[in-house]
């Protein structure tokens, strides 16, 4: 009867769903105190900060995290701060990649390892023309047709660099 036991099962399914939950809360806490830091702690007079509360009610993040996220802006702990990175893609796809990071070097070493493993390279200054920025997501105006074993490629190397904690949005011009 080994491996039959029901809360062998649920412990596992819980543990996964628990990660990516903290992961999901993780990221909208650093949006929420960065908003909070560069326009103020007042949702009200803050639209960036009340949409990032939003987010954060509808995906349940507890009150009291989110009480923490926005005090957390105002003690000058962590000097959060945004990043936006260039890469070319296998097949010349151009890709932007948008974070939030503490520590801007440790970050663009880490993303250039996980585009170098993934055939991709650091392109600063020259991937952004592809795109333009509507709200808060990248959209492509020109855009490139791949085989499917390129979109595979991509699809991995998105998946990899989703992985990153400090990553929090990414676009590329493949169709």
């Amino acid at each position: 009867m080994s491996g039959h036991s029901k809360w062998s099962q649920i412990k596992h399914k819980k543990g996964a769903e628990d990660s990516k939950r903290s992961k999901l809360f993780s990221q909208i806490s650093r949006v929420i105190t960065l908003a909070a830091r560069e326009k103020g702690i007042d949702p009200t007079l803050n639209p960036s900060l009340r949409a990032a509360i939003e987010k954060a009610q509808q995906v349940n993040m507890p009150k009291d995290t989110i009480e923490r996220a926005v005090t957390k802006a105002a003690s000058n702990e962590d000097q959060l701060m945004r990043v936006l990175y260039e890469a070319y893609g296998p097949g010349g796809v151009a890709i932007v990649i948008e974070g939030i990071t503490d520590n801007n070097n440790r970050t663009f070493a880490e993303v250039r390892v996980i585009l170098e493993d993934h055939d991709a390279k650091m392109a600063p200054g020259s991937a952004i023309w592809a795109f333009t920025k509507e709200g808060d997501a990248w959209k492509p105006t020109t855009t490139v047709s791949e085989p499917e074993e390129i979109k595979q490629k991509i699809d991995g190397l998105v998946e990899a660099l989703q992985e990153h904690d400090d990553i929090q949005h990414i676009a590329h011009n493949m169709e």
